[in-house]
């Protein structure tokens, strides 16, 4: 198999909240350092954090900026690295645009929820199919209590939940993150 072509999307706006609601989310240093972490593991080319408002921007920018400075190499240079591949957008058709820039094509847009779907992928499935091709790939996830329907309708295609081993089915972001890639990417 050739080595997948995947970036990743971290949507704070628009999601749910628990009511269902569409709201948007506030950035997490967990998430961020989370996910950039396991986004280098597999070989993601960059991870964008979506945010429209300016003070979740700012505080992203900040901790960016710490992170590029000799102390913070020096201190933890696995987690500089792993923050280089970060790239902030103010919306999903920003993250297409960037990655249409970088690839002259535009990527196939995966969306990820906890709910099933009449119209979901499986893993296996959408492994052999998408990754096997050079068209670059988005995964996208969904912050609150997942992506928006309005995000969902812009996928080309959506996962099927990751499931435990009980009924419970409320992962964080940060695991399913971990977990999905793994399930597609790992070569073991």
């Amino acid at each position: 198999m050739n080595k997948p072509n995947i970036y990743l999307a971290l949507i704070h706006h628009p999601v749910n909240n628990k009511f269902g609601d569409v709201i948007t989310t506030s950035i997490t240093n967990l998430d961020i350092h989370d996910i950039s972490r396991s986004c280098l593991t597999f070989n993601v080319k960059n991870f964008y954090i979506v945010t429209p408002l300016s003070s979740q921007k700012e505080m992203l920018s900040r901790i960016m900026e710490f992170w590029k400075t000799d102390a913070a190499h020096n201190f933890n240079s696995f987690r500089s690295q792993a923050l280089n591949i970060v790239r902030q957008a103010d919306s999903l058709d920003d993250v297409i645009k960037s990655i249409l820039k970088q690839e002259s094509s535009d990527p196939v847009v995966v969306g990820t929820t906890a709910i099933e779907r009449n119209d979901q992928i499986d893993f296996g499935d959408f492994r052999q199919i998408h990754l096997a091709g050079q068209s670059p790939v988005l995964l996208i996830f969904g912050t609150g209590n997942g992506l928006a329907q309005s995000i969902l309708s812009e996928c080309d295609l959506i996962l099927k939940p990751v499931y435990g081993s009980d009924q419970y089915n409320h992962l964080s972001v940060r695991s399913a993150a971990a977990i999905i890639l793994d399930r597609l990417i790992s070569v073991k």
